[in-house]
């Protein structure tokens, strides 16, 4: 258990660090969607990687998000709103009924993005390509679409 709590912890200091926009010194940096790799001294194993991709979303937004996905789409994580790779997974099931072909991994590729932008130009006013390319068009309709899910909070 000891190590999962360290997972979280690292992960959510990551996910603030990414938020602010600081890093030690308060030098600003950029967000990755990197994997982050905890390696546990405790067991001497190494967790599998986590990443967090909010693709823009705040964090109040994540939580409406993971809401919508528990309810409806077997989410069963943490409502922390980070969207990390179990909170991925379930979106990508969600995605399927949009044309999402791919494995249900938790990573946020061009396909899911692809399904994700389809999902968006149905009722959420995106009008950009269905590129795969999660810019600033994709994110304000996913953040709309965050939004409209708190009626499932």
């Amino acid at each position: 258990m000891r190590p999962r709590v360290m997972t979280r912890t690292l992960l959510i200091a990551t996910a603030v660090l990414g938020l602010t926009g600081t890093g030690a010194g308060g030098v600003g940096f950029a967000a990755t969607a990197q994997p982050v790799t905890v390696s546990s001294t405790a067991s001497g194993t190494e967790a599998a990687p986590l990443a967090v991709v909010n693709l823009g979303l705040s964090v109040t937004q994540g939580k409406r998000l993971q809401c919508f996905l528990e309810r409806h789409w077997e989410y069963e994580g943490l409502r922390d709103g980070l969207l990390g790779t179990e909170s991925w997974q379930a979106m990508q099931r969600y995605l399927v009924r949009w044309g999402y072909e791919g494995r249900i991994d938790g990573v946020v590729g061009t396909g899911t993005v692809m399904a994700l932008q389809r999902v968006l130009q149905r009722a959420w006013d995106y009008d950009g390509l269905i590129d795969g390319i999660p810019g600033d068009g994709t994110k304000a309709a996913f953040k709309r679409f965050a939004d409209d899910a708190v009626v499932y909070c």
